[in-house]
């Protein structure tokens, strides 16, 4: 074998095998790379695990009653408030019902113009105030516990305003002469039932309704507005009507009684003030509480009954018409009454008229009435 053959002999590498790691933490084999044993995993027996199961399902079922409760309670208060501003909002609409509407139509009806037009424009304006009251009402915010009550409020309301259109329609025709003004009148007396009718729902129905579903509810507390539109039941009976309206040819037709008829206009005072017929001036303070105290006399032989006593006062500003009825005179006797404007007179001169309505029989008629001229002052 040659010297080059020698060194083309490839050289065996020998690797050493790596020492294999023990396990345990001592000996020699035992160094810082050595993992240590794992410990047992212990799992909890099957009663530990249901009890754990069981207090998790308590703690979620108490969670969600008390968030039930919450909302509960929060549904409760918000309904209550609910019931108590329904309660307010039909006490504001009969009030104003009952004292803007019912009260000023018959003190308008007992005491104002006895000019048809007029008088019919003014019961328009009321009609329309009644109108407003059911538009208003239809804009409430109802719940559910009132729709009943709600039903019947507005009931009430439309009466309320059906019926003054109604009358309005007939007081030209009423303040007329002849059968066409008898027959109005009894249409007035009769569509007085439509307001008596409010005030019979609104009793009945509206206001127990009410309370029904506030006592259901646990709502204490709370006032229930009462209603009284119509002035009067005499307002049925046609007689009583045309005494009130100045609807002289709406009474029935009957004979008067024998003897004399009639009365004698005596005085007229303002205050201590008795005033003087036209052409003496008498001065009186303009004020809201100006009152003329009329005193006359019953110069026949007949008591009379209602007896009608007018004030009318023409001025710089809209003519003023304030009236009184006298239920009864007694023969030869002398009568009071006070007729108050309900309105401050305009200041500066005016004149004023004061007359007392003449009674079937009443043959003379020209001492019923005198003129005075008065200047109101500030």
């Amino acid at each position: 074998m040659s010297f080059f053959d020698e060194g083309d002999e490839p050289t065996k590498v020998t690797r050493q095998p790596r020492p294999r790691r023990t396990s345990g933490g001592g000996g020699a084999g035992g160094g810082a790379g050595s993992r240590p044993p794992r410990e047992p995993v212990r799992r909890p027996d099957r009663q530990t695990a249901r009890l754990r199961q069981a207090i998790g399902l308590i703690a979620l079922l108490v969670f969600v009653i008390v968030i039930g409760l919450g909302v509960k309670g929060c549904v409760s208060s918000r309904n209550e408030s609910a019931l108590k501003d329904y309660n307010r909002d039909v006490t504001s609409v009969i009030t104003s019902s009952d004292r803007d509407v019912g009260a000023a139509l018959f003190r308008l009806l007992g005491s104002g113009s006895s000019q048809g037009q007029d008088l019919q424009v003014q019961v328009n304006q009321l009609r329309q105030a009644a109108a407003d009251n059911a538009r208003r009402a239809r804009g409430f915010n109802v719940p559910g516990d009132m729709k009943a009550a709600q039903d019947k409020l507005l009931l009430t309301l439309d009466l309320r305003s059906d019926g003054l259109r109604k009358i309005a329609a007939d007081l030209p025709v009423a303040l007329g002469r002849g059968v066409p003004a008898r027959n109005a009148v009894a249409r007035i007396a009769g569509n007085m039932q439509y307001l008596l009718a409010s005030d019979a729902v609104y009793r009945a129905r509206v206001a127990p309704l009410i309370k029904e579903a506030l006592d259901d509810n646990g709502v204490t507390g709370q006032r229930i507005s009462d209603s009284q539109f119509m002035g009067s039941v005499a307002w049925l009976n046609p007689t009583f009507v045309a005494t009130q309206i100045g609807a002289s040819a709406g009474a029935p037709n009957q004979p008067p009684a024998p003897g004399l008829h009639g009365h004698g206009l005596t005085s007229v005072a303002v205050g201590d003030n008795t005033l003087q017929p036209t052409p003496v001036v008498n001065r009186v303070p303009a004020t809201a509480r100006v009152a003329f105290h009329v005193t006359f006399q019953n110069q026949g032989d007949n008591d009379e009954n209602d007896v009608r006593v007018t004030v009318t006062v023409t001025g710089s500003g809209k003519t003023i018409n304030a009236r009184r009825t006298v239920a009864q005179t007694k023969a030869g006797q002398q009568a009071e009454v006070d007729i108050p404007l309900g309105q401050t007179p305009p200041i500066g001169t005016a004149s004023v008229r004061v007359a007392i309505g003449g009674v079937r029989g009443e043959q003379k008629t020209d001492n019923n009435r005198q003129q005075y001229t008065v200047i109101f002052t500030r």
